[in-house]
């Protein structure tokens, strides 16, 4: 199995509100970028949308080390979602719904399809794959807010 390694991030300018998201998928000396947003989103959609898109764009079954500053996607995938699974997708006092569960559920199916070996990274501190995805999500967030505040313009004109 080819081994692989994956560097997500997501970005929200307002929460909601515009979001951008980033990952970098590199097999030995090869990489490739991957970018996107929303118009309105959360940071945490956006965290989840990273590693989806990363996983979707994956053609075989890979071992891979999947780098993420969020402790969301990282509690959720090795804590939270066996539980709510278990609890058909409701949080732990078995009333409400999961936030994201579209998110959760996309993600649960691609994390079964490979061998991932999850590690949390501290963002903003200098680590170089991690500035370079929060590069890529702001700037996809970016894209997506200029786009909005354009709408916003021509409506109140």
């Amino acid at each position: 199995m080819a081994r692989i390694e994956i560097f997500t991030d997501g970005a929200c300018s307002g929460n909601p509100g515009a979001g951008g998201w980033g990952a970098i998928l590199r097999y030995k000396d090869t990489e490739k970028e991957l970018s996107g947003g929303e118009a309105e989103t959360t940071n945490n959609r956006m965290e989840l949308t990273a590693v989806i898109e990363a996983l979707q764009a994956l053609k075989t079954r890979c071992v891979i080390t999947l780098y993420t500053d969020s402790r969301y996607v990282m509690d959720g995938v090795k804590q939270w979602l066996p539980n709510w699974k278990k609890n058909n997708w409701k949080t732990a006092n078995k009333k409400s719904a999961v936030k994201n569960i579209d998110l959760w559920q996309k993600l649960d199916e691609l994390v079964n399809q490979h061998e991932i070996i999850w590690v949390w990274v501290k963002g903003h501190a200098g680590h170089p794959e991690n500035e370079r995805v929060d590069k890529l999500a702001r700037t996809a967030a970016l894209s997506f807010k200029k786009i909005d505040d354009a709408q916003d313009a021509a409506l109140q004109s």
